[in-house]
């Protein structure tokens, strides 16, 4: 699952840096900033702002995903609903407990992920209005 989730993250900053214009670098070269500086600030800082909702989709399909490792006993969400209703044969309400958990864990993150992307990014919010 690591290695998916960076291979989708790579693959997701690498459009995000591809998407800045060449005339954005030269800018800055033009501006007297060297390699480093010009693409610290004018192609990895916008450009992660650009795919920061993509990152944090992958973290949550990632996560949703997680459930599957409980086919290979990994002890999970999904493994504690199989043990539990394997003892009380109560399927129906231990998987809907767990759905339900899992779209709480779902919204919490989009929620932290969405309120640390607003910090890190508030000099673009002021730029946009």
């Amino acid at each position: 699952m690591t290695l998916n989730l960076a291979a989708y993250s790579a693959e997701i900053l690498r459009a995000g840096i591809s998407a800045t214009a060449k005339g954005q670098l030269e800018a800055g070269r033009a501006l007297g900033m060297t390699t480093l500086q010009s693409y610290r600030h004018i192609v990895l800082v916008p450009a992660f702002a650009r795919v920061y909702p993509a990152l944090i989709s992958q973290s949550i399909i990632v996560m949703l995903g997680s459930a599957v490792v409980s086919q290979i006993s990994v002890f999970d969400l999904t493994y504690a609903a199989n043990f539990i209703q394997s003892r009380n044969f109560r399927s129906f309400e231990v998987y809907l407990l767990i759905t339900l958990v899992y779209l709480l864990l779902a919204f919490g993150m989009r929620r932290s992920f969405m309120l640390v992307g607003k910090r890190v990014f508030a000099y673009q919010q002021g730029e946009q209005r």
